[in-house]
């Protein structure tokens, strides 16, 4: 595969291929460790919610059906590469067995390193660094998808359905607020 020869800043691919599906090339690429942290972009002429689901659930970033606007696929662009970047503030997290580094990009679980996402890294870092603040989803598609308002997506669900899963136990840190958002929140109550 090309990509794994020269490492590419961003991928565009389509779902409907002549030899091997997109699918395959997504799941492919997020497992290979050069590409794991490359952002990804379908643009697809499948326009199945089933297809857009199985694209996020296999590391896709982000998802837009043909025909498109170029001009916003070219601000989704814009927006996984600077998502991409390293984020400037040289910070880490820290809280029980969770580990953040936002200025190296890694998320670690009891010492276990988890690989994400461009986008569920910016999720998990967005709701940990205002922890406790409950952050409304139309809020956080603006802030980690640059989604205008009053865009309703199941986006949002699917990605923190796939974090809790891929942190593990500190996935009980992500807490839905119902009708609202969801919330990081590290710290239990005394019972």
């Amino acid at each position: 595969m090309l990509a794994l020869r020269e490492i590419p800043a961003l991928v565009v691919l389509e779902l409907v291929l002549p030899k091997l599906d997109g699918f395959a090339v997504c799941r492919a690429l997020r497992n290979e460790k050069p590409t794991v942290h490359t952002p990804i972009l379908i643009a697809s002429t499948c326009t199945d919610e089933i297809d857009r689901v199985v694209s996020l659930e296999l590391g896709a970033d982000d998802y837009v059906t043909k025909p498109f606007n170029p001009r916003e696929v070219v601000l989704r662009i814009k927006n996984l590469l600077r998502s991409a970047r390293d984020l400037e503030e040289s910070e880490t997290i820290e809280c029980q067995h969770l580990y953040i580094d936002l200025t190296r990009h890694v998320v670690a679980v009891a010492n276990a390193r988890v690989e994400l996402t461009v986008t569920e890294f910016r999720l998990l870092a967005h709701l940990a660094r205002r922890e406790g603040l409950v952050q409304p989803r139309q809020q956080l598609f603006r802030e980690v998808w640059d989604f205008q308002p009053g865009v309703n997506s199941r986006t949002l669900d699917t990605h923190i359905r796939r974090l809790r899963k891929k942190l593990g136990p500190a996935g009980t840190f992500l807490e839905t607020v119902r009708g609202v958002g969801y919330r990081f929140f590290s710290k239990r109550p005394a019972s």
